[in-house]
């Protein structure tokens, strides 16, 4: 984001680190600006867009921007630490990678990548349903926390045959997506197609950006591999089969479905979407281990609230009986520290680190994650924090009027 503050009519002239040295990237923003750089337009309204007007997905950064820090001072910071238990593991900092699906469109093979850089800096990763690269291989990435993003559509037989692959995978925990079944109306997105498909101005984009195609395209379009074998086999072309999960969503999704699910999985069981007091209220009850609070990155219900407007209310329902996790527009350490403040115990990102995917592969994705915990720990620094227990919503102040 450009300060004009900082500024005199444009000078000095300042510009984000777009080039192909990752030292040189120092925010997500310049990973954000190569990723832009390299990827064709169509591909960039997937990654970038939201829900209609676009104003939930602007509200999770501006909800962020409304909370400024009290810093304390005369305090010992010389061992400050942002490492935290997630999901009764140890980890170097509280958060873990958010699910995205289609991530085959951004390079060959981009789940792994993901899973790789997430597992080299020792903190989850959380695979699609929608992903392209199949669960079993990408369980096979050294030292992985490896967790999993539940759809439920079609038949009983896929989410339970999903289940127990995961099982067998040893995945840790499974993300029951509950706000999905109706499909985001994103806008943008849709005026680079035509019928599922790239329009000739943005096919045309995408050849001008050869760096993507030889790292995306060098086997065709990415398919649904973990879910590929249900889909009718005269609609498992990219485009099609893409449409068929969508209509296939489950419509009556309930807390009978999370019964059901919580019964057959014995692992951590987290609720990702809900926003409202009365559904953290009823997943108390519920068996699951936790919630991640969230709006699937602004691309499903538009003019609603994000999590952090909800967060503080959801913890006081919470208190200590379960997890709370919480997602939307993570883009800085001190992003991170702000949640955390309000109440989460962790939190995803989803966008921050398919910037650093996007830009340089599974050593983009780990560079994206030491900015982010370098970031927060530097600001713990500055405010006065040594450690997470002494973070709490008195470090924070509320400015809207």
């Amino acid at each position: 984001m450009t300060n004009v503050t900082a500024q005199l009519d444009g000078s000095p002239k300042r510009r984000l680190y777009a080039g192909p040295d990752l030292e040189r990237a120092k925010t997500i923003d310049d990973l954000r600006a190569r990723t832009h750089k390299l990827m064709p337009r169509f591909v960039l309204e997937y990654l970038e867009g939201g829900a209609g007007d676009e104003a939930t997905l602007a509200r999770e950064r501006e909800a962020l921007s409304e909370w400024r820090f009290v810093p304390r001072q005369l305090v010992d910071v010389s061992h400050r630490s942002i490492e935290a238990e997630v999901l009764g593991k140890p980890s170097p900092m509280p958060l873990a990678i958010a699910p995205s699906g289609l991530n085959g469109l951004f390079m060959l093979h981009a789940d792994t990548a993901l899973a790789e850089g997430a597992a080299r800096f020792g903190v989850p990763f959380t695979q699609g349903t929608m992903s392209n690269d199949l669960m079993e291989d990408v369980a096979k990435v050294e030292g992985l926390r490896h967790w999993w993003q539940l759809y439920v559509f079609g038949g009983d037989e896929i989410w339970q045959e999903l289940l127990r692959r995961a099982e067998a995978c040893g995945v840790e925990a499974i993300l029951l997506t509950t706000n999905a079944q109706i499909y985001g109306d994103r806008e943008w997105e849709a005026r680079v197609q035509i019928d599922g498909k790239p329009t000739p101005s943005a096919a045309f984009d995408a050849t001008l950006h050869p760096r993507w195609a030889a790292t995306t395209l060098t086997h065709g379009l990415p398919s649904f591999a973990n879910v590929i074998d249900f889909i009718p086999k005269d609609q498992r072309s990219f485009f099609a089969s893409a449409t068929w999960i969508r209509d296939q969503m489950w419509k009556s999704l309930s807390w009978d479905t999370v019964a059901k699910i919580r019964e057959r999985w014995k692992g951590k069981l987290i609720l990702k979407g809900l926003l409202h007091p009365d559904d953290i209220r009823r997943a108390l009850g519920s068996g699951v281990d936790g919630v991640a609070l969230g709006t699937h990155g602004g691309r499903q219900e538009d003019w609603s609230v994000v999590a952090l407007d909800v967060l503080p209310q959801a913890r006081e329902i919470a208190g200590d009986r379960m997890t709370l996790l919480m997602s939307g527009g993570i883009r800085r350490g001190t992003d991170m520290l702000k949640a955390l403040a309000l109440g989460a115990d962790a939190v995803l990102t989803g966008r921050a680190t398919l910037y650093g995917l996007c830009a340089h592969g599974a050593d983009g994705v780990h560079r994206a994650l030491q900015m982010l915990h370098d970031e927060a720990r530097d600001a713990m620094g500055q405010i006065g924090v040594v450690d997470l227990k002494a973070l709490g919503p008195d470090a924070l102040v509320s400015m809207k009027s």
